[in-house]
């Protein structure tokens, strides 16, 4: 019979527990900046398995591999020049890279779903880093939820969702940022941005020039596929009224009216706080028993960008 798994609040035993439970094989949910992730040990095939059983996850979806710093990245991939000084840059944080990996490397082939890339993070969460000193090993966590379905940036989001599949949560709080990490592909030459997220394009491109947006042909990191984080009501976008049974997620000081119920983004336009308060607020919406979530439009720049991608993906319904 299975049970719904242990959340603990992040103390030094919990995260000594954590990596001791990661190092045994098991999967456990933990907070970065960007969302909660479900950590596994990335050097160990089955443990890998369990992340993709847990999710019902496709195998063709590769992982990011989260790491304590650029000497651990480099143990697993190979960092050339551009990639190395946006590491400077940006690291830790929530930019994830595609790179060549590197021979010899004992990270799963399962991570990168049979490719010979390997994605990988930094993350800044205090509690993320602390694991991953104690792990003492690359974690590959993916966001914790079914696949395709609402990110969890709560603890509270994770255990509804897959609470039986997880031996341990650790609750440090809602996630500060809101939105996975932005991913840009470093393995061909120019670099493209396979995933918005959490680290605006147009600061990367203020070190990179202007990059390409990859096409969809090869899965080459997690949030590629068209449809994704998407809630069980259907999604309307850029709404500009709402019938009475229609749940608004609402953006900026004139939310439309009509609505059943309203959730704001951030009643003052600020891109930052929206992006912080997306998947909880369409976590909350999705429970109103609404026939629809209306999305009001925000602004295509900076982290809206991240967010128009989340609801345009949503929207998309599923396969």
């Amino acid at each position: 019979m299975s049970t719904a798994a242990r959340v603990e609040t992040i103390t030094e035993s919990s995260l000594e527990e954590a990596a001791a439970l990661i190092r045994a094989g098991q999967l456990v949910a933990f907070p970065t900046e960007t969302v909660y992730g479900l950590g596994a040990d990335a050097t160990n095939d089955q443990a890998v398995a369990r992340i993709f059983e847990a999710k019902a996850r496709p195998q063709f979806n590769p992982l990011i591999v989260h790491v304590r710093d650029l000497k651990q990245a480099n143990c697993h991939t190979v960092f050339d020049e551009t990639a190395t000084r946006l590491s400077a840059k940006f690291w830790p944080g929530a930019l994830t890279f595609v790179l060549p990996r590197r021979t010899g490397s004992n990270v799963s082939k399962l991570v990168s779903a049979g490719l010979d890339t390997v994605a990988v993070r930094s993350p800044a969460h205090p509690a993320a880093c602390r694991l991953l000193e104690l792990a003492k090993c690359p974690v590959a966590a993916p966001s914790a939820n079914r696949s395709g379905y609402l990110s969890p940036t709560t603890a509270d989001h994770v255990v509804e969702d897959l609470g039986e599949a997880i031996t341990l949560v650790l609750d440090g709080g809602p996630c500060s940022i809101g939105v996975e990490s932005t991913i840009i592909d470093l393995s061909t030459k120019p670099p493209s941005l396979l995933r918005l997220g959490g680290i605006p394009s147009e600061e990367i491109e203020a070190e990179l020039g202007p990059l390409q947006l990859a096409g969809s042909e090869t899965i080459l990191a997690p949030g590629m596929l068209a449809n994704h984080y998407a809630p069980a009501t259907p999604i309307r976008l850029n709404a500009q009224h709402c019938q009475a049974d229609e749940a608004l997620l609402a953006f900026g000081p004139n939310p439309v009216v009509g609505a059943k119920v309203t959730e704001n983004l951030s009643p003052k336009g600020n891109l930052v706080e929206a992006a912080g308060n997306l998947f909880t607020m369409l976590h909350t919406l999705d429970v109103e028993g609404c026939t629809t979530i209306a999305t009001m439009s925000v602004p295509e720049y900076g982290l809206g960008l991240a967010i128009n991608d989340r609801l345009r993906r949503a929207a998309s319904g599923r396969r």
